[in-house]
């Protein structure tokens, strides 16, 4: 199982970025996936997560109604949509995966994680 995070990059508060997570090694469509990040000096944590469709998502109270997760089987990617950027936004963004269906918001729910990759939301 490999995941390839990019996407990451400096944005201004209220800015937009687009995370992207290539997998290769498994049969994508049959595991859920997740987003989490960890800011310097706290623990990692939960963004957002998708099942093995695509047709269920679910997010995190910061950023409900602000970042949107989706997944291309047919590509082998998810991504991560993040507008409205704030600075407590930043942090290194993480995606996951798990095997099934159902999603999950638990880090120790998800087997195999991809490098990390840096959002700075900064003026």
């Amino acid at each position: 199982v490999q995941l390839q995070a990019s996407g990451g990059g400096l944005v201004q508060p209220g800015g937009s970025l687009r995370l992207s997570c290539t997998a290769s090694g498994f049969m994508f469509s049959r595991y859920a996936m997740g987003w989490f990040r960890q800011a310097p000096g706290k623990e990692r944590e939960f963004v957002a997560t998708i099942n093995s469709s695509g047709a269920r998502t679910y997010y995190a109270d910061p950023v409900k109604g602000r970042f949107t997760i989706s997944r291309n089987n047919a590509k082998n990617a998810m991504y991560l949509d993040m507008n409205g950027l704030k600075p407590e936004d930043t942090a290194v963004y993480y995606c996951a995966s798990r095997p099934g269906s159902y999603y999950a918001t638990r880090t120790f729910d998800y087997n195999a994680w991809g490098q990390g990759t840096l959002v700075t939301v900064s003026a």
